[in-house]
Formats: C-alpha cells, structure tokens, sequence
C-alpha cells in the first residue's frame, strides 16, 4: 500500500495520459496498521481507525480484491482468485504485468502442538483484535454467571504464547483492559484474572535490549501476570494448557504469538529464496537475478548496508518496511524512465513497545526509557506512520476522548455470528461456536 500510495503520485501524469496502471492485488480491501492492534483490542482505538481503505488513499490504482495463487514471472502473469471466482464461471483471473511488486507480508508460524489448531487464535488481524477483545470480556460473563468453580476458573485464565512485540503488547493491553472491566462486576476482582505469557527463550522484547526487556519482566510480574521464561507449550487439547516445566492451567482462551514466516505465495513464483523462505533481493530492492521483479517488506531479505558484518539482512519490521516502500517506489519510477536506481540504507533507529496504557519501554538511537516517556514516545512514533492526515487525525482524536471519558467494556460477540438472532427466529437452531475465540 505504501509503495503504491508513492508510486502514484510519482507516475500521476503518465497515470492521467493512460500511459500507466497501477495494478494493487490484495486479499482484503483495507491495510491494517499492526503496530496498533493492542490497542484496539484494548477498545483505545476503535477498529475502522486502525485500517486504512485501499479504494480511499489509492484512487488511481485499480484495486483487485483477490489472493495471488502463483506468479509464473517468465510470462509476466498473475494467477489470482477473487470473491466472484467460482460464481460467474470465469475462475481464477490472469493479470498481465511489467513490472512485479511482490509484498505479501508474513503468516503466523504455527508449531504441531496438539490442540492448537482447535482452540488457538493468532494476533495479526483486525479481526482476531476484535474477536479477542469480545472473548475476553464474554468470558467475564461465563465466570460471573456460573457457579461451577471448574468452569470460572478456566474462563479466567487467559494464556499467551509468544514473548515479542505481538504476544507482550496484546497481553498487557488485554489485562489492563480486564482489570479495568472488572469493578463492574459484583462477583470479579481483577486478582481473580489469571494471565500467563510463555516464552521458549529467557527473555522477552529482545529488540528492546536486555536491560529493559527484564525491566518489562518485572512491570508484567508486579501486575500479577505469570511470565514463564524458558518454557514451550506442549498441548492444549480439551482446553487444558500443558507447559514444558510440567504445569497445567485450564484455560478456554490460549493466544499464539510466537514468531511469522513468509507468506506461502512465495514457494509459487518460481523466484530465488533464502533459507527462511524469503525473496533474495538486492539493496536496491530488485528480485536477485531477476529484471523486473522487486519486493520490500517482511517477504523480501534486503541486504543491511548500515552492518558491521556482510551477509546480515534488514530486520522484518514496520520500521525498515515504511522505508523500503518509498525507495522502492522511486526506483520502479526510475526504471521507467531508464534512470539510476538508490540503494536502501536505514541505520536501525531503536524500538518502543507498550505494557498498557501509560506503560511501556523504548530503546532510541541508543538512550532507554521507559514507563510513562516511553510509553508516550511509543504513540506518538506510531502516530507518525499512520497513513494519511485523516488517519492521523482521527487516531489523536480518539486518544484525546479516551483520556476524558471512561472505557467502554461492552463485548460485541454478536458481530462474528450475525445471522443467529435471524436462524433462532425463523425456528433453526443456531450452530455452536464451541465458546472457542475463533
């Protein structure tokens, strides 16, 4: 989205004179801005503002809502299906390019564990923020309303796989967020909540740094969330989460955070990856060996030219990603006029995260900081890349009334099951959801 957002206003005459098309394939007709799902999980922000319409902000590109199933690059196509595939007897589409941008982004990496297909929910949707949030607090509900003190204490334990920027915001955002809820219940206190973070390594928020990712250890530690170091999921089949130290915590809410992979279209172009599936790309942000292929982004291995060591490749972050997109669009502008292309070179500026609200650590450009300035920091960083002054407006404006009114603590379960109240009414039994946060 970024490299289009760029790349149309770079070539808006020639969009103009019918000399160009922008061509954007994308599985959804939005972007979401990741770094903010913790918090519109945390009803902070509410979730139209963490997404970022296609058709809005890229009204010279024709947009294609579909998936790309295979890029056969020797012939400049795209295979790709869209909502209408199937329906109107045409199938998958075939999209002619001359110039391939390819920026999937990653996956969830999920692991074998048994039950973890059954019963966990990944962090990296708007969808899953939302869901999240709505099962947190309906799980509230089921504790405050049962009688049963199995049920209510396994509704109470929220467990968390994963202790990097995903699995820490979302978990201390959500708790903040519960323990808040839970004065409006007569029969809830918040030390009645259990959270518990596993982390395979002995640590957590390692881009923070050591230092401040044991601080953050201590902070989730001090608000009762049980963070377990060194220590692997190994089951959670019926409900029951079994860590590697032998514990077993009943729980109907289990969170996978841990780590990402490539998106799987990348095996289906026939282009060169490294070992961890990734585009083998230049420092100019050209496919290796490959003319008129580029990508950026969590799916390409762009060389870091600001390393001491060779061979290292750019971070897969937001920070290098936003960077990468304007120079990548630069250089696809430039090829198109037969200019030189600019290498990409950012020199890692630092990392900032959030432990709640008012919260949070950050390392810049060397100085460490860390609760309320580098919780502050962290928003306004943030804030900054938001695509587009509305969104931007529109953001600042919803934190500006957040910190004058209450929190809201209405779950709207309802929303991922719209049809039940009509199936109920016309005499058919709704299906079950099985209370799972799916």
């Amino acid at each position: 989205m970024y490299t289009a957002l760029r790349l149309q206003r770079k070539l808006k005459q020639r969009l103009r004179n019918g000399e160009a098309e922008i061509v954007v394939v994308a599985p959804e007709p939005y972007m979401t801005y990741q770094p903010f799902l913790p918090e519109a999980a945390a009803g902070s922000i509410s979730p139209r503002h963490v997404v970022v319409p296609l058709r809005r902000v890229l009204p010279h590109c024709t947009i294609v809502i579909g998936e790309a199933r295979a890029i056969d690059h020797a012939k400049r196509t795209a295979t790709v299906t869209t909502l209408a595939s199937g329906e109107d007897g045409t199938g998958a589409l075939e999209i002619e390019y001359d110039e391939l941008v390819l920026a999937p982004g990653s996956v969830s990496r999920t692991l074998p564990v048994p039950g973890l297909a059954d019963h966990g929910v990944g962090f990296k949707t708007i969808e899953e923020a939302i869901g999240l949030r709505n099962h947190v607090i309906e799980q509230m509900d089921i504790a405050s309303a049962t009688r049963d003190p199995a049920i209510r204490d396994a509704a109470l334990t929220f467990v968390f796989v994963g202790g990097g920027y995903a699995g820490v915001e979302a978990l201390a955002e959500l708790e903040d967020m519960a323990r808040y809820t839970s004065r409006y219940y007569h029969n809830i206190k918040a030390e009645d909540l259990k959270w518990i973070l596993v982390e395979a390594t002995g640590r957590i928020l390692p881009e923070v740094g050591e230092s401040l990712g044991r601080y953050a250890v201590r902070e989730l530690r001090g608000r009762n969330i049980d963070v377990r170091l060194d220590t692997r999921l190994d089951s959670c089949e019926d409900r029951v989460a079994v860590l590697s130290d032998g514990s077993r915590f009943p729980t109907r809410t289990l969170v996978w955070t841990a780590g990402v992979k490539p998106a799987p279209l990348l095996a289906a172009t026939g282009l060169p990856l490294d070992e961890r599936g990734r585009l083998v790309c230049t420092a100019k942000l050209t496919v290796e060996g490959t003319e008129h292929a580029w990508s950026a982004g969590d799916a390409a291995a762009v060389p870091d030219l600001t390393a001491v060591e060779t061979g290292r490749t750019t971070a897969p972050n937001a920070q290098h990603a936003v960077r990468q997109a304007k120079v990548l669009a630069d250089n696809v502008a430039a090829a198109l006029e037969g200019g030189p292309l600019t290498e990409y070179r950012h020199s890692y500026a630092g990392s900032v995260a959030s432990l709640g609200l008012h919260k949070g650590v950050a390392h810049i450009y060397g100085r460490r900081l860390k609760g309320y300035p580098a919780w502050l920091i962290h928003r306004m960083y943030h804030l900054s890349r938001v695509p587009t002054f509305n969104r931007k407006a529109r953001v600042l404006a919803e934190w500006t009334l957040a910190g004058l009114f209450k929190r809201e603590i209405v779950s709207l379960g309802s929303l991922e099951h719209p049809r039940a109240e009509f199936e109920l009414a016309a005499g058919r039994r709704p299906r079950p959801d099985g209370d799972d946060c799916q």
